[in-house]
């Protein structure tokens, strides 16, 4: 499978596209890491969770004036409709998600 843009991926037609920007190394980052899993999981087939780590992909994170990590944004059509910095507990991430993913 050939490996797609980070375009290519926010623009997934019909489905929202959760983007995590993140790093190895970030404490936050890994106490980030089971809720979204735990999102991807409860969501499936409604919401795409990808994880962009900065230091390997630093265009990525430029191009959204990623500041701080963990920087969760939400696409939707390929247009950010949501972003927030720092660790999101799970409650308050699905009650953003529902308002895309339906129930």
């Amino acid at each position: 499978m050939a490996k797609k843009s980070f375009t290519e991926l926010i623009n997934s037609p019909g489905m929202p596209v959760l983007v995590d920007f993140y790093a190895d190394w970030c404490g936050p980052c890994r106490t980030m890491a089971p809720i979204l899993e735990q999102m991807a999981a409860q969501h499936q087939g409604k919401l795409k969770v990808i994880k962009i780590d900065v230091d390997r992909n630093p265009a990525a994170a430029q191009q959204y004036h990623v500041q701080g990590i963990p920087t969760l944004i939400l696409f939707h059509k390929g247009q950010p409709v949501w972003r927030q910095s720092g660790v999101v507990p799970g409650p308050q991430l699905n009650q953003v998600l529902a308002g895309y993913v339906g129930s």
